[in-house]
């Protein structure tokens, strides 16, 4: 395990946990109570965490972690639903994506698809994002062609976000918005944890001919604040394990098809 890689799963226990104390994360994580310390120490310098006597608490219910510290929940759903959403895409598509540890990935899998690969120096896909992290990644593949909105980026994230996003995109046509959110109900449709975001999804949902939502099973059922668009604008949910309940009547309702990666 990497010190990166344990700096997340501190950080995602005490998120999960609430409170915490040295002794219980070094029993959890298996490493000596001197390490645990040290790792708490450097989360709270960067106000990731708040220290307590003996521990640590997060600092609010409606914290959002850094996009760096998401990056190994969820790894495998995530690989296998970006592998899932690549087949949706056909050589030649324009592919709206916003932020996120999904979308990246998502990103990650259509620049190495060979069969999106054509000949002839023409560019196999066209990816619009507001996503910073996703267009410096991607600017290096030869058959990806990237195009990057206005806005102002937000450091949580790297997403561009603000009245530029909305105006950079007016004039273009999308086949297809692959959307990563932190939540998806019935009642609230797609959700994410900042209303700029939520906003430059919207927009990016707007210009495209489908919409696709990627989420692994933990996003289902779960409402977070700023609502992107109701169930009824999404055509194909992704995600990586059945949909069952109320959810699952409420999806094929609104017509959204869903398929489950890997199945």
């Amino acid at each position: 395990m990497t010190a990166q890689q344990r700096l997340n799963q501190v950080l995602e226990y005490v998120t999960e946990r609430g409170n915490v104390s040295i002794a219980e994360v070094a029993q959890t994580l298996g490493v000596s109570t001197a390490t645990v310390r040290r790792d708490l120490n450097l989360l709270a310098e960067q106000r990731l965490v708040t220290r307590t006597h003996g521990g640590a608490a997060v600092l609010g219910t409606g914290y959002e972690l850094p996009l760096q510290y998401k990056i190994a929940r969820q790894a495998d759903a995530k690989l296998a639903i970006a592998r899932a959403v690549v087949e949706l895409v056909q050589p030649g598509d324009s592919v709206g994506l916003n932020g996120g540890t999904t979308t990246t990935e998502v990103a990650r899998a259509l620049g190495a698809s060979e069969r999106l690969r054509p000949g002839g120096g023409a560019p196999g896909v066209t990816i619009v994002t507001n996503a910073l992290n996703i267009a410096y990644e991607m600017s290096v593949r030869e058959h990806v062609k990237i195009v990057v909105t206005g806005g102002v980026p937000r450091r949580q994230s790297y997403e561009l976000v603000g009245p530029l996003v909305g105006s950079s995109l007016r004039d273009f046509s999308l086949d297809l918005a692959v959307l990563g959110v932190d939540g998806l109900t019935g009642r609230f449709g797609a959700t994410t944890v900042h209303e700029g975001e939520a906003e430059a999804s919207r927009q990016i949902a707007a210009v495209a001919g489908r919409v696709v939502v990627a989420a692994d099973a933990t996003k289902l059922g779960r409402t977070t604040f700023a609502r992107i668009c109701p169930l009824e604008r999404l055509d194909v949910l992704v995600t990586d394990a059945p949909v069952a309940g109320d959810l699952a009547a409420e999806l094929a309702a609104a017509g959204v098809e869903v398929v489950v990666a890997g199945a």
